[in-house]
């Protein structure tokens, strides 16, 4: 399996996942159940057999992470679907996924089976894959704010439990992370650029749990704070990567 063949299953599974998305409108709920895990079912087809030809987890560049990103995001939007019957998320978390399928097409990685030896971890693979899931979950959790604020519904309750899942997940990611760097270079935690970001965004969502508990909360500031927060995981994923900063001195930047 090469990458050169990924645009197939990308093509495939982005129309089995449409086809969910318009029976979720349609209130045709098994055919959206059907469908969408079907399309899941093939996506990670590919990453499996990436995983199998590299002889390592597809997880050392950008453009392998944003196959993990562009999994879960439909993953994540047929588990709020299934949770509370919002018609329109899986149409968001579909095009949301094409978005990061389509940068993956028009400017791809280069994905060898190198691997240099901090990453040969056995904490590497859990870090990043239970990182990517709370990305997920995020992304999917910044759309409902950016929705409740447009249309002036409230969804904070139902945002709430996803940002609780998010922040779960990530506050495990961080726990692989520690131990993957305790056991690569010595140490648990060292200020590095990425790891400072990574800190930065774990207490803006904790900014957002906990001035939800205010009484006197206003809704629409705690969106505003949610979709900041979503910023800032943008900047801890990928924007590191353009500081100068992380140039040469990150142990994060694997990609070059």
């Amino acid at each position: 399996m090469t990458w050169d063949e990924f645009i197939y299953f990308a093509i495939a599974a982005v129309l089995l996942w449409a086809v969910g998305a318009w029976a979720a409108w349609r209130e045709k709920r098994a055919m959206a159940y059907t469908s969408t895990i079907a399309g899941l079912m093939v996506f990670f087809g590919f990453i499996l057999m990436m995983w199998i030809s590299l002889e390592r987890p597809p997880l050392r560049t950008m453009g392998e992470t944003r196959l993990w990103y562009s999994f879960f995001l439909p993953l994540t939007g047929i588990i709020v679907y299934s949770r509370w019957k919002y018609k329109w998320i899986l149409s968001f978390s579909t095009v949301l996924a094409l978005v990061f399928i389509c940068v993956n097409l028009f400017k791809p990685e280069i994905h060898s089976k190198t691997l240099m030896p901090a990453l040969q971890s056995p904490w590497f693979a859990p870090h990043v894959i239970v990182y990517m899931f709370a990305y997920a979950v995020f992304g999917v959790a910044t759309l409902m704010a950016i929705f409740q604020l447009v249309k002036e519904k409230s969804l904070t309750s139902q945002l709430d439990d996803l940002v609780y899942v998010g922040l779960a997940f990530m506050t495990i990611g961080m726990l692989f992370g520690a131990l993957w760097a305790k056991e690569a270079w010595g140490h648990y935690w060292s200020w590095d650029p990425k790891e400072t970001w990574a800190a930065i965004t774990w207490f803006a969502y904790l900014v957002y749990v906990h001035y939800r508990q205010i009484p006197s909360h206003k809704p629409k500031l705690a969106m505003w704070v949610l979709i900041i927060s979503f910023v800032l995981l943008q900047m801890c994923w990928w924007g590191i990567n353009y500081l100068p900063a992380a140039q040469g001195a990150s142990v994060h930047v694997y990609s070059t």
